[in-house]
């Protein structure tokens, strides 16, 4: 009897340990299968079209124009134009700056969060860097300037907002981007895919469009600026040549003056500065103090850049 009963207690124990060991396996195989999707790459590089990539600069340069108004309204207490470009609602560096850390940091390489930080960190501040780089180049610009900030390079960049590129790069790949591409995707399911490329089509020529006339405008307005006020800058004998090749002629003067004047420019760039000939920044808002350069101010301060 006692023999029985032992023999039906190591049976048991028996058991047991099969239904331990079954279980064991099982959740080694769960966790397996878990380590194998977070190795997974953040995406699928090779399935994004070309049409992802203009929707993605689309949506993220309007997001950016969002975030830079509300930026402004509760840093600054100005309800001001943070757009890009002059008639378009956008602010294109998110636009650039989303779409190649997107396409940087979707690889097998940047699968958890501190490989995504240092790839946000370096793509962004390449990026913000040669936005600045060209602009200053091209339209003798700065859209920023971070000359005051702990570790810049050339006030184009600086430890700070790297740092902010950094964090931008975890969270739009770990949250704001599958939400986006799940947006888009929500979008393909309700409308017609053709009609979908004519308007993405339309908003991408737009924007080009938009940034050729813009860039256009601000080196003949910025020249005015530079020779009516006397600015000493660099290439003043240039800007002057230049200024009556263009003011000159009657009908490009009065096209200028009609559409690109003080109040449209101001107003749609209220921190447009120009480079001085000993590397100093003035606003140009500032030699114009009778003209608004935002839609409301709520504290008495001026905007930055």
């Amino acid at each position: 009897m006692v023999l029985d009963v032992e023999e039906k207690v190591k049976n048991k124990k028996e058991e047991v340990q099969k239904l331990l060991n079954s279980e064991k396996i099982k959740i080694k195989g769960y966790l397996k299968k878990i380590d194998e999707e977070n190795s997974k790459p953040i995406g699928n590089p090779e399935k994004t079209s070309i049409w992802s990539v203009f929707a993605y600069f689309i949506i993220y340069s309007f997001l950016g124009f969002i975030i830079e108004t509300i930026f402004a309204l509760l840093n600054y207490g100005v309800f001001e134009s943070r757009q890009s470009f002059l008639y378009g609602p956008f602010c294109s560096i998110y636009g650039v700056g989303a779409v190649v850390i997107i396409l940087s940091l979707r690889y097998k390489f940047f699968k958890n969060n501190y490989t995504l930080f240092a790839g946000g960190f370096i793509v962004g501040s390449i990026v913000e860097y040669t936005v600045s780089f060209f602009g200053e180049m091209l339209l003798n610009v700065k859209w920023w300037d971070y000359s005051d900030r702990f570790l810049n390079i050339n006030g184009r960049i600086c430890f700070l907002y790297s740092i902010f590129w950094g964090l931008l790069g975890v969270y739009l790949m770990k949250g704001i981007n599958p939400r986006i591409d799940k947006f888009i995707n929500w979008i393909k399911g309700k409308l017609n895919l053709k009609f979908l490329r004519v308007v993405v089509s339309f908003l991408i020529i737009f924007l080009f469009v938009d940034c050729v006339i813009s860039g256009y405008a601000i080196n003949v307005y910025l020249t005015r600026v530079c020779v009516e006020n006397n600015l000493p800058i660099a290439n003043k004998q240039e800007a002057e040549n230049y200024y009556h090749y263009i003011y000159n002629n009657k009908e490009k003067a009065d096209f200028i003056y009609k559409y690109w004047n003080n109040e449209k420019m101001i107003l749609t760039y209220p921190n447009l500065t120009i480079t001085m000939e000993d590397g100093s920044l003035k606003r140009v808002a500032d030699y114009y103090p009778n003209i608004r350069d935002c839609y409301y101010r709520f504290k008495n301060t001026k905007s930055i850049m």
